[in-house]
């Protein structure tokens, strides 16, 4: 018997990458940065760490098959996430929130493709983040 897994890495770095393009649109929308925005870019991060291990997922398959040239190509297309995660986790771990914009500014042309026509994700979605990454990056 074959099983077949319909969640696969391009199907869940496009669930969080949805996740992003509607945070970033909320996160747009707010007049100052209070518990909820710093529970967003919280997400964003785990968002993001999410996507870059389907990355190594996609990259891995393809190395097994001997397909190096489209595993590199594939990795360089997404190595951007890796600054945005180090950025971030700096403005958090710092409340350094006046450079927030900044970051959110180079995200944005990451996510101009990603239509969002109704909104999915709710508060529930990200709340307690920050407090969870905050612990997480004390450790």
């Amino acid at each position: 018997m074959t099983i077949i897994n319909t969640n696969n890495p391009g199907k869940r770095r496009n669930h969080e990458l949805r996740t992003i393009a509607e945070i970033l649109r909320k996160l747009g929308q707010k007049q100052e940065i209070d518990a909820e925005a710093k529970d967003m870019a919280a997400t964003i991060v785990y968002c993001l760490r999410a996507v870059n291990a389907t990355v190594e997922e996609s990259v891995l398959a393809w190395e097994k098959r001997n397909y190096f040239k489209k595993a590199d190509d594939f990795q360089e297309k997404w190595r951007w996430t890796s600054g945005i995660i180090q950025k971030l986790e700096s403005i958090l771990r710092t409340d350094n929130w006046a450079e927030l914009p900044n970051v959110m500014m180079k995200l944005f042309p990451h996510f101009a493709d990603v239509e969002i026509n109704k909104s999915m994700r709710t508060a529930s979605d990200w709340e307690g983040n920050y407090d969870r990454l905050m612990a997480e990056l004390d450790h």
